[in-house]
């Protein structure tokens, strides 16, 4: 069969390419008409939003048409088309190109390469290694970091990969910060060490690869770039989104500003530690230079210090409505630093140790010039704000985000690339309105289609919605009460095996409180999020034990996948409105008041109605699996808006619960 008459439905089809290869492949014609579309899309460079429930397959039904469209055009002996495709977690990454790709390569009679994108910093500079090495004993104050150099070193000589990922354990990041790869101190073909660097071989390879698979994180850092007349990634004609429910917020954290004081920290003891004796100024015995580095300290502590007191006075957010008007040198010292750097770096005659010095140069300049943007709020149409963190909230972070992202999206993504696949279980509000999800990415004009899932929620799920309960706006602490009673009878119900989703951590704690000795009387294994054990953990161990129950807030609401019988029962505690005491969320809502528009019923509700469709879809993750969800907040039922939450859940078995029972 040639590449011509190779279809979607020729690969995914009952009788087709996988099928005849795979004796266990259930064909289903949801993925079927989505690789079609998607096909289309491409063909007809134009963009589409294709949102396809649980089940569906949406990785083979945008990768099959992806690899047709790459061979049509090798065979048309064309400009490569290159395709990019951005998931959202790791965990899908991974199966895109160690499970997914590789299966279609071997069952498809065409040949199409494909390569996962890291950022730069993700690998080793085997020059900076070696002169790190050589500089260990005036570069760190530590014995743990000499020791893992050494470890770095031995490790370098034997991987093939030079990623972090390659690396068996995790570097102390003052060491990683002296060895990564770094674009500002790159020496390019005239390195040493040019024709053995992971990082251009893992660039060639990037440059001849029709798919290039990355996350969002590094997709959006490359369009922040490009706005700037830079880039990470090469061109591209094709750009696929998965997970795209998460654009806005992922889009929104790159294309705005980030400083903390740590960072400065960080920097001034990289260049030189008083306390230590160490760093790069000693190496060079820049004595006038350490004592600007000791100035600046003091300088940087002041200028947070007035950043701690302003924050001390404000009641509110820490949102920052007018430039705070601090009288400081900082940004001057750092910049008349970065000069004092450079000119000597001038007169050095070997080029690695020049653009060492050259780069930490450009980072202070950096910081300066944020530091600038912050504090005299430099970027239109965006929101201000500062925050502290930390044990005893020492740590100050200084943040601003453009209050729309549409516009930028608009402009440097939909309007320069022929064609973008938008795609997610949870994309529409209601029964099939995209109009939400479109807004908020400034996307115009484009295709769309709403799949459902080959799952039968009508015999596999039930939905089961609590009566009677307290509002929980207006009566919190009775809410959160009668909400304990509930969740114990619930959980009872399957006997564990059940998440408990929370949209506050302050009512998962004090529910997780008052449940304690409850759980321990009925031998029920609690879980809960927050207590300093990683979400994979948490996990690992509520799949592994018959009986436990998980409590988690924000992060378990999506990308948590445990299908079979170890969850078989989701109880949503309250509505996920997301309340706008966040500067970003605050300004967002006062946007759309000042052009006219109801901000509760275009903004808070179609996000929550996103939110909740994502908890409800950790439930039913195969053909096999069964269980009920509970929605303690009885606004589902009291409030108008309540409809538009049920019209955008699958049909299932309903059951209004009155608690009688």
């Amino acid at each position: 069969m040639t590449t011509q008459t190779l279809t979607p439905s020729s690969i995914l089809g009952e009788d087709g390419h996988i099928a005849r290869r795979l004796t266990t492949y259930e064909h289903r014609g949801e993925q079927v008409e989505m690789a079609e579309a998607v096909a289309e899309a491409i063909a007809s460079k134009s963009h589409l939003i294709a949102e396809a429930g649980t089940g569906v397959g949406k990785s083979f039904a945008y990768l099959v048409p992806v690899m047709l469209a790459a061979a049509s055009r090798q065979k048309q002996e064309k400009d490569r088309q290159r395709i990019v495709i951005s998931t959202h977690t790791i965990s899908l990454q991974e199966q895109l190109i160690h499970k997914d790709l590789p299966f279609l390569n071997a069952v498809l009679p065409i040949e199409c390469s494909s390569v996962l994108v890291k950022g730069r910093s993700n690998y080793i500079s085997l020059r900076r290694l070696k002169g790190a090495a050589e500089k260990s004993s005036t570069l760190f104050g530590e014995q743990d970091e000499v020791q893992q150099i050494s470890r770095v070193r031995q490790w370098a000589g034997d991987t093939h990969d030079g990623s972090l990922t390659d690396l068996g354990f995790r570097p102390i990041g003052s060491v990683w910060d002296e060895v990564k790869s770094e674009h500002g101190n790159c020496l390019g073909r005239k390195c040493p060490t040019y024709d053995k660097c992971h990082y251009y071989a893992a660039r060639r390879r990037a440059w001849n690869a029709d798919i290039l698979v990355v996350n969002h994180a590094l997709f959006f850092s490359d369009l922040a770039l490009r706005r700037e007349g830079a880039s990470v990634l090469p061109d591209y004609d094709v750009a696929i989104l998965d997970e795209a429910h998460t654009i806005e917020a992922v889009a929104g954290d790159h294309l705005g500003l980030s400083v903390t004081n740590g960072q400065l920290t960080y920097l001034f003891n990289r260049l030189y530690n008083d306390r230590t004796q160490k760093g790069l100024l000693l190496h060079h015995n820049m004595t006038a230079e350490q004592q600007l580095v000791h100035r600046l300290r003091f300088v940087s502590d002041d200028f947070f210090s007035h950043i701690s007191h302003w924050l001390g006075e404000q009641r509110g957010n820490g949102r920052v409505r007018q430039p705070i008007a601090i009288d400081t040198p900082l940004m001057d010292d750092l910049r008349h630093l970065a000069v004092q750097m450079n000119t000597y770096a001038e007169r050095l005659e070997d080029e690695a140790q020049k653009i060492e010095l050259t780069s930490s140069a450009d980072r202070l300049v950096g910081l300066s010039l944020a530091l600038d943007t912050w504090l005299k709020q430099r970027q239109d149409d965006a929101v201000y704000w500062a925050e502290q963190f930390g044990r005893q909230r020492q740590n100050i972070k200084l943040v601003s985000a453009p209050i729309d992202v549409g516009p930028v999206l608009r402009d440097e993504l939909f309007n320069q690339i022929n064609t973008v696949v938008l795609t997610s279980a949870t994309l529409s509000v209601g029964e099939s309105d995209f109009s939400y999800f479109r807004s908020r990415i400034g996307l115009t004009k484009s295709e769309e289609i709403k799949l459902g899932s080959p799952f039968d929620y009508r015999t596999q799920a039930k939905l089961i919605l609590a009566d009677g309960m307290p509002d929980p706006s207006s009566q919190a602490r009775a809410f959160e009460q009668a909400a304990i009673e509930r969740i114990k009878r619930h959980i009872l119900e399957t006997d564990g095996r059940a998440f408990v989703l929370f949209t506050s951590y302050h009512m998962l704690q004090a529910c997780a409180n008052k449940l304690t000795a409850w759980c321990s009387s009925q031998n029920l294994l609690l879980l809960c999020q927050g207590g300093g054990t990683h979400r994979t953990a948490l996990l690992d161990k509520f799949k592994q034990e018959d009986r436990a129950v998980l409590f988690g807030t924000e992060s378990f609401w999506q990308g948590v996948d445990v299908p079979g019988e170890a969850l078989q029962n989701v109880i949503i505690t309250r509505l996920p409105f997301s309340v706008p005491d966040h500067p970003l969320l605050q300004a967002r809502v006062e946007r759309i008041r000042e052009n006219g528009g109801n901000p509760f019923m275009e903004y808070q509700v179609p996000e929550a109605v996103i939110k909740l469709r994502q908890g409800f879809g950790r439930l039913i993750r195969s053909k096999s699996d069964t269980g009920q969800v509970v929605i303690l907040d009885p606004r589902i039922l009291t409030k108008p808006y309540g409809r538009t939450f049920l019209a955008s859940l699958p049909e299932c078995e309903t059951i209004i619960d009155d608690g009688r029972h």
